[in-house]
């Protein structure tokens, strides 16, 4: 099954249900890369998060969400873009050594300097344009209840986050209030009892449970008494624009004299891109063809990542 994103509304469209899950994508994400089973679970609750939210932003560009520490973990980065395209990455600083026991505010906020940035980056940017950011302090002892945090405080919107990932699955459902009832007369009592009512049926949620069912069981299961207006699916989709042209551009930029030295040392340059963890290897040959101009760079061959 491809991995999808899906919307539902309650009848009067005062509560907005999403879920995604992300079984292929989570697979082409962790390719090349070989994370603590802490990081792989803070990354993928991170990603499920990212693609429920970019979903709902009209504007042709990348959400990208950032959890920025001063413990072992620097940064973890997810970013998803309009079509639903995700990549992500993990900077660990070497000093420190990841314990079975760490959770997300020892790995990040254990000096109470941790960040939650949320990013909003145009895809074709003006001269001169920023990117909109917010940041806030990290509060919360689990990344759905980050977001919850900083979704009530930015966009006055109260929304409810259940996420769970392990080596093999990523999924998530995002429970959202509207503010009004999108066009149709609904009296206040009427629009929170729903709410009241989506949240009691979204807190029996078991982390096992989302990641052994598919999530239109799981919806059924918890609203099969609600009438609720269906969405068609979007797809989702791991994205990485690396490539081996790239790379080369980027020692092109380094210039000859440290291409050589690199060669010198270890007889080969090999670059990892940071998103997906594929390895770019050039040889000495490869290494000088660099700086022959007018020649192009060949796809890797598959004995060279």
């Amino acid at each position: 099954m491809n991995d999808t994103l899906r919307k539902y509304l309650f009848n009067d469209r005062s509560v907005r249900i999403q879920t995604v899950n992300l079984n292929q994508t989570w697979h082409d994400m962790l390719e090349h890369q070989s994370y603590h089973p802490i990081l792989r679970h803070l990354l993928g609750e991170l990603s499920a998060a990212a693609v429920l939210l970019a979903s709902n932003i009209k504007f042709d560009g990348s959400l990208i969400l950032q959890l920025q520490g001063d413990g072992p973990i620097a940064l973890i980065v997810v970013e998803c873009n309009q079509q639903l395209q995700v990549r992500a990455t993990i900077k660990i600083r070497q000093e420190f050594a990841i314990k079975d026991t760490d959770n997300l505010q020892s790995l990040l906020n254990a000096n109470r300097n941790g960040r939650f940035i949320v990013v909003l980056d145009p895809k074709n940017r003006q001269e001169g344009q920023q990117a909109y950011q917010g940041v806030v302090p990290l509060v919360g002892d689990t990344v759905a209840e980050v977001l919850a945090l900083y979704m009530k405080s930015s966009e006055q919107l109260d929304t409810r986050l259940y996420l769970a990932a392990n080596e093999q699955k990523v999924t998530g459902l995002l429970l959202q209030r509207l503010p009004h009832g999108g066009g149709q007369e609904v009296d206040s009592e009427t629009a929170e009892s729903a709410w009241t009512r989506a949240v009691m049926l979204t807190e029996t949620i078991k982390p096992s449970e989302q990641l052994e069912i598919d999530e239109e069981t799981l919806i059924h299961r918890l609203f099969w008494e609600e009438n609720l207006l269906a969405y068609e699916p979007q797809p989702v989709e791991w994205h990485c624009d690396c490539s081996r042209e790239r790379v080369a551009n980027m020692l092109k930029m380094l210039g000859v004299e440290e291409v050589e030295s690199i060669l010198s040392e270890q007889n080969e340059v090999k670059v990892n891109c940071e998103f997906c963890g594929k390895a770019y290897v050039f040889d000495a040959i490869d290494s000088a063809q660099l700086f022959i101009p007018n020649t192009p760079q060949q796809e890797e061959n598959p004995q060279k990542h």
